[in-house]
């Protein structure tokens, strides 16, 4: 299936001082938490990499680059997608390259100055480590015809490939989008040149990639949004399949090409590819019919069931419609030689269909994992036939083994995955969650698999999956192996794991990628090609990891230490109401109230904030049916009472002692009954402090007598049988719901409790009174960090938590080995009320602290190197 629109990254705009008025009034007034706002919707909105640029005349550039990119670095939620420094001024790039996390993008360099300086700035990006934007711009000016374009790039490409060793792959050109229906003819080809351009370099300059600003193409027809969407999805329809693989856009501004009104996508065509001298002035004439909505209602009607049955076969796949398909699939036996033929036949015509669109960016995950539903309906109903004929089944693709690695309990991205595969006729086996690696091995033999794709959410997943390759490769395998889970990632792949297995492995970051791995691993012909593509890739990847530079100068544990963060405690902190351990239920129909439903889409693949999602010009039309099911899930196990939330809090004497936290039995303070440990961040602050989350507590020897809280909720009492009575009967999208649905109640458990926690169990802030909105902007006093997370990120305290709060007998939670909580729909944390506390992220540490923190722990320096390890310094 093509990949095309599954790989096209969307780079954000709206952080540019000079493309964003709201964003350069927030920067000029100082407001940066703000702007930080800014930043992360373009995140939440699907944005792969923000731009950020500062250069007004009124605003000292330099600085406020360096001060928002310091601040993005402390935001997990930002700081997790790539930064591309936009600057007309080579000190604000550089300025921005020494401060940046991961891997940077310079927009821009060009040959406007000619060869020296041009060569000299990039060999600072190479050295920096960063990837660069070239302008198809030289000494005589920038590149308007397709010649130029390709000459430019072509120059440039040879320059630094060849003159200082430039990574090909760290080379994106901009070949210049000009606006066109401009009214002037000189103009009217410019997107065909940029187009045939964009063929020729990814041609001729191998790796490279392109990308540009979308929004000049409609410049002309600015006032008139519905046009300029259209255009810029036509645009981008025919330069993505020339080879553009990233542009400058408004993800939330672009039309579905295929749902473009065909008299306006047609008029729209004719000016993008200059198919007629007189294209300019037909879409003139009818761009105002097209002024605000200029969309007509789509009435839905069942003529489809008018055409032939294998017809609708595939309308029935494709739009997840399961009302009709036992009729039809009967239909379609009775017309086939053998019951096993309508498998083979439109069932799997339809699928292939299915692939297509996914592929092409025209379905959505959740409309997949519908269609799988639908299929897996046919089948069963062919089940009998197919077994009274003892035949064979249908021919797969090819057999995989997927699990969830012994320690860690989560899945739904592991259930999608299976999922999407099956939907492509691959023949998916699923051990489930917490299987240890003899296990996986063993059935891999068994049932002579293919491939084994391993999943994992928690870090210590990780190691595990390092087990898993080094016993592969101890047994003598030599299948792929395939990784995949929120914590993995191409560079740890790369550096723990490949080197470990001589078979191919590869990373795969999400569901959309995993039908074209498994397809180019599965076919002979291909297998080797990819297979030395993908060592390439990581011998590059382990290269600029060994050279990598840290994110930020390092240092000393005394040093940090000696900038901690000192908060006021004049006002003597409030005595909780209730002290001791609380346990706690909640009605559901009163914790949906408190749903944050954004990261509910991001389970799903759609990108965007909610509500603004529910009325997106992309996906919009699938969240709104996706948000439907899932209060319709949420009625029904209300109604039925299938799913329980229990937790349990408790909120005891504390006092700092050093980078720890004594929590005591009692008001007396004589008998402590555990120690939180917490780790200081240890990079250098120029502006800010050195946290720790024992900082937020009144130091012991202050006799100023502090609290702190813990808690641990779920929402998933009863998820897994409920979901597995879905999957049982063929129906994985309601069986993948059951457990989407079931976080998000624990989440908003954990939201509600806080708020009962701070007006009543605790009480300092007895007059609260904020929305659900401001409840998940956090605008309240205090905060609730998690153990495995970015403030306190080492996973054996939540122990701690289960051991002060007698979690299991109170909840019937429980901890894996790895420290993973079940079940899956779990939160636990800490309480910290000083109106100071915040949130922010450890990030790397130095050695001196590991032996600290494994001193305070009683533990040997090789267990404290373990538990730390993705918090260690490279």
């Amino acid at each position: 299936m093509s990949a095309e629109f599954s790989t096209f990254i969307n780079i954000g705009e709206r952080t540019n001082v000079t493309g964003s008025a709201r964003f350069k009034r927030l920067i000029l007034e100082g407001d940066y938490e703000t702007a930080l706002d800014v930043a992360r919707q373009q995140v939440e909105n699907g944005a792969q990499i923000i731009d950020i640029n500062m250069d007004e005349a009124m605003l000292d550039s330099k600085q406020a680059m360096i001060t928002f990119l310091n601040l993005i670095a402390s935001e997990p939620d930002i700081s997790r997608v790539p930064i591309m420094i936009d600057s007309s001024k080579w000190e604000v790039i550089e300025a921005g390259l020494k401060c940046v996390q991961g891997k940077a993008i310079v927009n821009s360099i060009s040959l406007k100055e000619g060869e020296a300086l041009f060569l000299h700035q990039a060999k600072l990006i190479k050295r920096y480590g960063a990837a660069t934007v070239v302008m198809a711009f030289d000494e005589t000016g920038q590149a308007d015809t397709q010649a130029r374009k390709v000459e430019i790039c072509q120059r440039s490409y040879k320059l630094l490939t060849e003159d200082i060793g430039f990574p090909p792959e760290d080379i994106i050109f901009d070949p210049n989008i000009f606006a066109v229906a401009t009214g002037i003819e000189e103009h009217d080809n410019y997107a065909v040149d940029f187009i045939e351009a964009t063929r020729e370099i990814r041609k001729t300059c191998p790796y490279s990639h392109i990308s540009g600003g979308l929004s000049n193409i409609s410049f002309s027809f600015r006032g008139n949004n519905p046009v300029r969407e259209a255009m810029h999805s036509v645009f981008l329809y025919h330069a993505i399949r020339a080879g553009m693989d990233m542009a400058i856009v408004n993800a939330g501004q672009l039309e579905v090409y295929d749902e473009i009104p065909p008299e306006l996508r047609e008029a729209v065509e004719d000016v993008i590819l200059n198919r007629r001298s007189d294209a300019t002035e037909r879409l003139l004439d009818i761009a105002p019919n097209y002024q605000g909505d200029g969309k007509a209602a789509v009435k839905e009607d069942l003529s489809w069931r008018e055409q032939d049955v294998n017809k609708r076969l595939e309308h029935a796949l494709v739009k997840g419609i399961t009302d009709y398909i036992i009729d039809d699939t009967e239909e379609a036996r009775q017309q086939a030689e053998r019951p096993l033929h309508v498998i083979e036949g439109p069932l799997m015509d339809g699928m292939n269909v299915v692939g297509d669109l996914f592929g092409e960016g025209k379905m959505f995950l959740p409309q997949v994992v519908k269609s799988a539903r639908v299929m897996k309906k046919a089948v069963a109903h062919l089940q009998p036939f197919i077994e009274e004929e003892k035949s064979d089944d249908a021919k797969s693709n090819g057999k995989i083994l997927l699990a969830t690695v012994k320690g860690d309990v989560h899945d739904i991205g592991k259930n999608i995955v299976g999922v999407v595969l099956q939907c492509n006729n691959f023949e998916v086996i699923d051990l489930g969650v917490m299987v240890p690696a003899a296990t996986i091995l063993q059935t891999a033999k068994d049932e002579n698999v293919d491939m084994i794709g391993l999943s994992g959410l928690i870090t210590p997943s990780l190691d595990e999956m390092v087990h898993v390759a080094k016993e592969m490769e101890r047994q003598g395998f030599e299948i792929p192996l395939l990784i995949g889970g929120a914590t993995t990632s191409k560079a740890h792949t790369a550096v723990k794991i490949e080197q470990n297995y001589h078979a191919p492995v590869s990373y795969v970051p999400n569901a959309s990628r995993a039908v074209g791995v498994c397809q180019r691993l599965l076919n002979k012909a291909s297998r080797d090609i990819y297979a030395k593509e993908l060592a390439k890739e990581y011998e590059t990847v382990r290269e600029q990891h060994a050279r990598k530079k840290p994110r930020s100068k390092p240092v000393t544990l005394a040093q940090a230490r000696d900038n901690a963060f000192k908060p006021d405690f004049n006002t003597l902190p409030v005595k909780p109401a209730t002290l001791g351990v609380t346990p706690v239920t909640a009605d559901l129909a009163t914790l949906r109230n408190y749903i944050d439903w954004t990261p509910f889409f991001l389970t799903w693949s759609l990108a965007g904030k909610y509500p603004r999602i529910l009325n997106d010009d992309v996906v919009g039309e699938q969240a709104q049916s996706l948000f439907n099911d899932a209060n319709a899930m949420l009625d029904k196990i209300i109604e039925d009472n299938t799913l329980q939330a229990k937790g349990v809090i408790g909120l005891f004497p504390a006092n700092r002692v050093g980078d720890d936290v004594e929590i005591y039995s009692d008001e007396s303070r004589t008998k402590v009954s555990g120690v939180g440990h917490h780790l200081r961040q240890q990079t250098f602050k120029d502006k800010f402090a050195n946290y720790c989350l024992a900082d937020f507590v009144a130091e012991k020897s202050s006799d100023i007598e502090d609290y702190v809280g813990a808690f641990a909720v779920t929402g998933g009492i009863g998820e897994d049988e409920l979901a597995d009575s879905y999957i049982q009967a063929g129906d994985d999208y309601n069986g993948i719901m059951v457990k989407a649905v079931a976080d998000r109640l624990a989440e908003a458990f954990a939201e509600y409790l806080h708020e009962q926690v701070r007006k009543h169990y605790w009480g300092y802030a007895k007059d609260e009174a904020l929305s659900n909105e401001a409840l998940i902007r956090e605008k309240y006093q205090g905060i609730r960090p998690a153990p495995g997370y970015a403030a306190c990120p080492e996973h054996t305290e939540k122990q701690l938590i289960w051991d002060l709060l007698s979690v299991e007998a109170h909840t019937g939670m429980k901890l894996t080995e790895s420290y993973a909580m079940w079940p899956g729909a779990s939160v636990s944390g800490w309480y910290f009320a000083h109106p100071d506390a915040k949130y922010f992220a450890v990030a790397k540490i130095q050695g001196d602290q590991v032996e600290d923190y494994a001193k305070r722990k009683g533990w040997t320096l090789e267990e404290a190197e373990k538990w730390l390890g993705p918090n260690l310094s490279d």
